[in-house]
């Protein structure tokens, strides 16, 4: 039996192996790996896969399931947040491109409907690179993350309009698609994406849910994905952007996460053939033998793309480092480029070798992204600190911008981060009497909290400059809550030099990051996974009754320690290992006082409940009402639930005590309460 593609999929995973071994042992990017994969077994490399088309296919499989999960990790009101931005920075970021490369070609002698076909090509950026990139480095909740995320939506929305004016440009308008029916179609399709994620999506989800089937769960996630993707191509709108709808619809469900689980290993397989299949369009050879020629365009493009984005990004309110970010983030082509090309050159808006030219200029572009974007906050932090040059005056007049008074707060606190994590903790500071100033980088949020009162401003607290103007000179408490790694060490840098005696508090998701801001000088560094640790075995060892005292004990050294008990690299990881083995066989169990029972009306004292029986009355819950502790005259009677402490065996043989005489202990229709030997919660 054949089975089409098996051979080529064995070729390219195998290849991939190995590829990306070595590229791992060299410390090279995997993106980076699967382009080189491609390359080698591409068409024009050794030519080990012939159904290229095939491999093609698959690989928009991947570019879906990505856009799909970026969707389901948003939600449709942060992408409201995000609208300005897609606005302002999006819609101008692809019309500049264009008006400038357009200009560049046209200053070179190319002809108008050619020059503005190529910067159709290079308004466009890769959404797959970028937001995979971006989701390995935890950058996507970042002010560059958003940028680079309000972009590529615009340019996926931009993709229709621009596949319409082709033909216009090559001179062959007939059978061109009407505007006004495709907005309404669009209008349509944003109505019925808006019902499935209001009413629609939330009622399947549940309903999927109660099954307790994990498979039916997947099905239906990726089912909807491929649904709205099927719809919006119906209406004339790219599949990617129907499965980011899509995403945003299962994101509305309180199981999207469990969803996304499931979905994320295919995501990872089938765009791992995306990035391969790119590598296959690049000729070796035309690359070798116009190698000068490419890279000078190539970089032409990188810099020119890469200023655009970073002088909108300013122009919109982000400080001049977010915009080099999110700049050097989205300097590459896109992979719809490839899609325009391909029609241009069916209808003569590029000659074949104009075809490949674009192709290996293309393909650098997304093999330098990878670099760019692990580099960047390096490339920008230098850049920075130059004596000289536009980036120095930029920084100063930045710096200069903020408004505050020299007479500003003192022994406050001051927060980096306004997002829920900077909220929760503000709400904390003004419920507790302190005060507290906020430095936000996203100038939507700044507008929209400063009218609500918040003491919030706008900047980036790597800058001295911002810090001193917040106050940090004069804070008690520095806490640090955005989730970009880079800026939370330069942060942390910048404060100590500002305020040697500060507190400073860093959250990080990384493990790896505890030394290195410690070493910069925060005094606590709060890793997310290790804090959920702490919670949960606090909580696990209250259940095993160990003293909250001790409890507390152990969180506090686990902190002070740096976490290295739960890196398993400290001796107190080895001498805690046996917890309170004398407390295994005790246990608080509930019981229900029967009319007439040996019990009912008496006291524990008595009863002679503890010296007779072994036991200890805890709590009792009467009427709906919790008595705590009830002392040794409280008179129990009929239908009292008691909770009583003791060995475990005990507990058994005393049943009898709330049972009325001759009853039996396990029946009866309230047996599970009458004689749970279960632990419960008063």
């Amino acid at each position: 039996m054949h089975i089409p593609l098996l051979h080529e999929l064995v070729i390219i995973f195998g290849l991939a192996i190995g590829v990306l071994l070595l590229f791992h042992a060299l410390r090279l990017p995997a993106v980076v790996g699967y382009l080189a994969t491609g390359a080698l077994c591409g068409p024009y490399g050794l030519g080990l896969v012939a159904d290229v088309h095939g491999v093609e296919v698959l690989a928009e499989i991947g570019v879906v399931l990505l856009l799909f999960t970026i969707g389901m990790e948003l939600s449709i009101r942060e992408l409201v947040r995000l609208g300005k931005t897609v606005l302002l920075v999006g819609a101008a970021q692809v019309v500049l491109t264009i008006a400038l490369v357009a200009g560049v070609c046209m200053a070179l002698g190319v002809p108008f409907n050619h020059s503005v076909f190529f910067g159709f090509l290079a308004s466009l950026s890769s959404t797959a690179i970028v937001l995979s990139l971006q989701q390995e480095r935890a950058e996507t909740e970042s002010p560059q993350g958003r940028v680079a995320l309000a972009v590529l939506i615009f340019q996926d929305l931009a993709i229709v309009p621009l596949m319409l004016a082709v033909p216009l440009l090559a001179g062959r308008a007939e059978g061109g698609v009407s505007l006004t029916s495709l907005g309404l179609k669009t209008a349509g399709m944003l109505c019925v994406v808006f019902f499935l994620a209001r009413w629609g999506g939330p009622w399947l989800f549940r309903r999927v849910v109660r099954t307790r089937s994990r498979e039916l769960l997947t099905l239906t996630a990726l089912a909807l994905c491929f649904a709205v993707g099927v719809l919006t191509e119906a209406v004339g709108l790219s599949i990617s952007l129907g499965a980011f709808l899509a995403g945003l619809v299962v994101s509305e469900s309180e199981y999207s996460l469990s969803a996304l689980e499931d979905v994320l290993p295919l995501r990872n397989v089938f765009a791992s053939l995306f990035f391969v299949s790119v590598g296959m369009l690049l000729d070796v050879g035309y690359l070798g033998a116009h190698l000068p020629s490419v890279l000078a365009a190539t970089a032409a493009l990188l810099l020119l793309k890469g200023l655009v984005v970073a002088l909108l990004a300013r122009l919109a309110g982000y400080p001049s480092r977010v915009g080099a970010l999110s700049g050097l983030a989205l300097c590459q082509v896109g992979e719809f480029s490839f899609v325009l090309a391909g029609a241009g050159l069916a209808l003569g808006l590029l000659e074949p070798h104009q075809y490949q030219f674009f192709l290996a200029a293309a393909v650098l572009s997304m093999v330098a992204t990878p670099f760019l974007i692990n580099y960047s906050a390096a490339m920008v932090d230098r850049l920075a600190r130059l004596p000289l040059g536009w980036a120095a005056r930029l920084a100063r007049r930045e710096e200069e911008r903020s408004d505050a008074e020299e007479d500003g707060p003192r022994d406050h606190l001051l927060i980096v981060g306004f997002g829920f994590g900077g909220r929760a903790l503000a709400r904390a500071a003004r419920a507790a009497g302190i005060d507290y100033q906020v430095v936000e980088q996203n100038p939507d949020t700044v507008s929209a909290m400063r009218a609500k009162g918040e003491p919030i401003r706008h900047g980036d607290a790597g800058s001295r400059h911002v810090l001193g103007h917040a106050g940090a000179q004069h804070a008690r408490v520095l806490a640090i809550m955005t989730p970009d790694p880079a800026g939370v060490r330069r942060i942390v840098a910048a404060a100590r030099e500002v305020n040697p005696t500060l507190h400073i508090l860093a959250r990080t998701r990384f493990v790896s990051e505890i030394e290195p801001l410690a070493a910069l000088g925060a005094d606590e560094v709060v890793p997310e996974e290790f804090e959920t640790s702490v919670e949960i075995f606090s909580r696990v060892l209250a259940r095993y009754l160990v003293p909250v005292e001790r409890i507390l004990g152990m969180a506090a050294e686990v902190r002070a320690k740096g976490y290295r008990v739960l890196r398993g690299d400290d001796p107190m990881a080895r001498a805690e290992g046996k917890i309170r083995a004398d407390l295994a066989g005790v246990d608080v169990c509930a019981f229900t006082l029967e009319p007439g029972a040996p019990l009912d009306g008496k006291s524990p004292r008595a009863a002679a409940l503890r010296k007779a029986h072994g036991v200890t009355l805890v709590a009792v819950r009467r009427d709906g009402e919790l008595h705590a502790n009830p002392d040794a005259d409280f008179v129990l009677g009929p239908g009292d639930v008691a909770y009583v402490f003791g060995e475990r065996a005990v507990l058994a043989a005393r049943r009898d005590l709330f049972a009325a005489p001759g009853a039996s202990p396990e029946g009866g229709a309230d047996a599970g309460e009458k004689n749970a030997s279960s632990p419960q919660t008063p």
